[in-house]
């Protein structure tokens, strides 16, 4: 599958909302970006924001296992959507 921008934002929407009812995984999140819990709702619209997400979540194999089993989606899809969203086309190896 190819993402759009609309198509990864959407998938994006769908991983926050799911980081944000992962009681356990929700304060990793948080700290690690600095974000607070307004941010998830203020930033929801911005690309940037939801790329991140998709970056946190691609940290931990087992956190892309447990929200794709989730919500029904083959393994590789945080990764394609994350390409379609700015900065997942560039690759940072340091």
């Amino acid at each position: 599958m190819t993402y759009t921008r609309d198509s990864a934002e959407t998938l994006a929407l769908q991983a926050l909302g799911w980081l944000a009812s992962n009681d356990d995984l929700l304060p990793t999140f948080l700290a690690s970006t600095g974000a607070s819990e307004n941010d998830l709702r203020s930033r929801a619209a911005d690309p940037v924001f939801l790329g991140a997400v998709l970056d946190f979540l691609m940290m931990d194999d087992a956190w892309v296992i447990a929200f794709c089993d989730g919500v029904l989606l083959p393994y590789d899809r945080i990764m394609q959507a994350r390409a379609a969203l700015p900065g997942g086309d560039e690759v940072n190896w340091t």
